[in-house]
């Protein structure tokens, strides 16, 4: 009876290792499947459990490099990261699926209690040029307690050209009580690119306005230029003979535009 067991166990033993052969011909039968973009995913997919933030940082940067689909799909758990550094690149490593879906994913970010991420998410849905991402950015826009996001959310609306961002556009540019230069360009830079007459008076404003920034006149000026709104015509030729060279340039080009309409 003992050789019998003994050939019961060696039996037992060469199944499990033909079948631990098996289960390696199709690991690696699967592999060669895969094609070489495929495996790069998975190799950056393993190196985002790393207990490292910056080799998560990294591996997500090389997968938003692919500008691939899968490669966005699979930065996507990262969006949760515990290290916003982490979390704000993977913002704008979603960006090659569909535009709408990936602003789905990113509008939530917009609420995050790091500044970093706020500012990088609101880059990243100007990118998607997804009107779905108009209000929550108007929002920002207004209520930020950051500049750096507030411009970040301006410089995003004006990318989407939704003519619904005017009003908050034109508030920004209203309440100057507390003015931040990088913000008010990038509303007044916004109005230009939505192209939208509603936008007109509030620029004529800034441009008129001695006491505001240079760099915020000659942008308003480039905006009206970019409307074509007629009515914009006086306040601009007084912009054309300004002393600062750049400001008077930029309205005398702006001048130019609005006549070829």
């Amino acid at each position: 009876m003992k050789p019998q067991k003994s050939t019961k166990g060696t039996s037992r033993f060469i199944l499990c290792a033909f079948c631990a052969f098996l289960w390696l011909v199709s690991v690696v039968s699967f592999a060669q499947d895969l094609t070489p973009a495929q495996l790069e995913i998975q190799r950056q997919q393993q190196r985002l459990s790393s207990s490292d933030a910056e080799e998560r940082r990294d591996a997500i940067m090389r997968l938003g490099s692919m500008r691939l689909t899968a490669a966005s799909r699979a930065v996507l758990p990262s969006l949760q990261d515990v290290a916003p550094i982490v979390r704000a690149t993977a913002a704008k490593a979603i960006l090659s699926m569909d535009p709408e879906e990936s602003a789905g994913y990113l509008l939530p970010l917009l609420n995050d209690k790091d500044e970093f991420v706020r500012r990088e998410t609101a880059y990243a849905l100007g990118l998607t040029r997804s009107r779905t991402a108009t209000s929550a950015l108007s929002e920002r826009l207004l209520t930020d307690k950051e500049n750096g996001v507030r411009a970040a959310a301006a410089i995003a609306l004006g990318q989407i050209a939704n003519e619904a961002a005017v009003v908050p556009l034109v508030k920004t540019l209203e309440q100057m009580r507390k003015p931040n230069v990088f913000v008010l360009r990038a509303a007044a830079a916004a109005l230009g690119a939505i192209k939208s007459r509603a936008g007109t008076a509030a620029l004529i404003s800034v441009l008129s306005n001695e006491k505001v920034d240079s760099d915020v006149r000659r942008e308003a000026a480039r905006s009206l230029g970019l409307i074509g709104d007629p009515s914009a015509t006086p306040a601009l030729k007084a912009a054309s003979t300004s002393a600062d060279p750049y400001l008077s340039q930029i309205a005398y080009e702006a001048l130019k535009e609005i006549s070829r309409r």
